[in-house]
């Protein structure tokens, strides 16, 4: 039986909903930025509970934490309907026992594949080292493609993946991060890229990874503990959930608000299993690169870019001097040594920082207690709880000349670049450029972000062992941050 918070409105269809724009759904993409973690969460909650014949998910990282063990039930709920799950997840960050993966896969509507594993699920010490001693490449070959698709027709796509950090519900550090809602045209080249990537090799059923059975007897009983969990009011908070069971009047004022957007032109971007064909070692690009350097080529007047990771190279570097030689202004908003949760990185950032600086680009780091916390995070969190979490920046955005926005999946890195299959939206809008360019505009203020020059940057403004802990990553070679 389930929680009465968490009972769907049977008089409710998502079909409904779109059929009131379905005229618009034929030309044009539909397009919802998602800044903030309690919206994103609410809407895939919404989606998952309104779903009638599929949901394809595609992360990065899924975790079974707080936000993952509740949007797990979401799935068994759907798929108890009668609803095909379809999840495809990267396997060196899998936060999962095996025997729990296997009982959700067990559910006869729900399929589980993990992408490329080499390192972690059904490998023991041995092949592990072996794998990486033999084919040091194939092993940093990683799935970063972040979607979530429903029927066929709606697409949430951008930054975060699945785990409390990214919704809001951290108490000790969050990501400002981006999403955006997609439906109509462009639906249909993110429906193509999820099926290149369930059908590749690189794909591996779950069943097939792990020779072990699932106990049978086991699994409703599993099921109904996790939907014990979920309807605990300290996993799941009651606000949050009444937020979801309205959610379908916050659509039709979506619908009609000034920031939902009917866009002629919006690119869906993804790189192709594997990321390109080995011919040059941990290089070679990909889809999603060259569309970037594209944009940037193209460029005539600015661009803002956010990027958690920035690590750049002799060729990225050569794009921006470039672009600001012919009169492009740039702007870098990244982490500080103060709101990174990746010392790895911030370590190549700071092996390059001052070649960046000196192409003309102008660089800003996010600080760990920016003031737009107040307005992005989850009112819930911050309302019911005493206390301030770090907050760092996980969005992946650029704003070109003002026309153009990229929501997407792609740090400014070379694992970004070379390795991992990254996934993009490019959005020729005005409308959604000026809404997007607004938000990044605030968070280059000094309240939340110190501008970093020649002269000066924040490094000095950490505890001294993480200073010597980020100096000591620097015998990680830049090619796989």
């Amino acid at each position: 039986m389930f929680c009465k918070a968490l009972e769907r409105n049977n008089s409710i269809s998502l079909s409904k909903k779109l059929e009131e724009v379905q005229s618009e759904m034929k030309d044009k993409t539909g397009v919802f930025v998602l800044e903030n973690g309690g919206a994103a969460m609410i809407t895939r909650a919404w989606l998952s509970d309104y779903a009638e014949k599929s949901i394809d998910i595609q992360y990065f990282i899924f975790s079974t934490d707080n936000i993952g063990l509740i949007a797990c039930d979401y799935l068994v709920r759907a798929a108890d309907r009668g609803v095909k799950v379809r999840m495809i997840v990267d396997d060196i960050l899998v936060d999962a026992a095996v025997k729990d993966i296997l009982t959700l896969d067990a559910h006869e509507n729900i399929s589980i594949k993990i992408y490329n594993p080499a390192l972690n699920l059904g490998k023991n010490i041995f092949q592990k080292i072996g794998n990486i001693v033999t084919d040091f490449r194939s092993v940093n070959l990683r799935m970063h493609n972040k979607t979530f698709i429903v029927d066929g027709q709606v697409v949430i796509t951008g930054g975060r993946n699945i785990a409390d950090e990214y919704f809001d519900f951290n108490r000790d550090y969050n990501f400002r991060d981006r999403d955006v809602l997609l439906l109509g045209k462009s639906i249909e080249e993110v429906n193509s890229s999820f099926e290149i990537f369930w059908e590749s090799e690189y794909s591996v059923p779950i069943t097939e990874l792990v020779k072990q059975e699932a106990d049978t007897t086991a699994i409703a009983a599993s099921f109904e503990r996790l939907h014990e969990y979920a309807c605990n009011p300290e996993n799941y908070w009651p606000a949050i959930r009444n937020r979801i069971e309205s959610f379908h009047q916050t659509i039709d004022l979506m619908k009609n608000s000034d920031e939902f957007y009917w866009v002629d032109s919006v690119e869906f971007v993804s790189d192709l299993p594997g990321k390109n064909d080995g011919s040059q070692g941990l290089g070679g690009g990909g889809i999603s690169t060259t569309r970037l350097i594209e944009l940037v080529q193209n460029a005539k007047k600015s661009i803002d870019i956010q990027t958690p990771y920035l690590v750049t190279s002799e060729l990225s570097r050569g794009l921006f001097r470039a672009a600001v030689n012919r009169g492009v202004e740039i702007r870098i908003l990244t982490n500080s040594l103060s709101s990174t949760d990746n010392l790895d990185a911030f370590s190549g950032y700071q092996k390059d920082r001052e070649a960046l600086l000196k192409t003309g680009v102008r660089i800003y780091e996010f600080k760990p207690d920016a003031a737009i916390r107040k307005q992005i995070m989850t009112d819930e969190l911050q309302g019911t709880i005493d206390y301030t979490p770090v907050f760092g920046l996980h969005s992946k955005s650029m704003v070109v000349d003002g026309e153009i926005t990229v929501i997407g999946t792609f740090n400014l890195d070379p694992r970004s670049a070379n390795l991992n299959t990254e996934c993009l939206s490019v959005i020729h809008s005005k409308e959604v450029t000026a809404e997007v360019a607004a938000g990044m505009e605030k968070e280059f203020l000094e309240e939340n972000a110190w501008e970093t020059t020649l002269e000066s940057n924040p490094d000095k403004l950490v505890p001294r062992m993480k200073r010597l802990k980020t100096w000591t990553r620097k015998v990680v070679p830049k090619s796989i941050l």
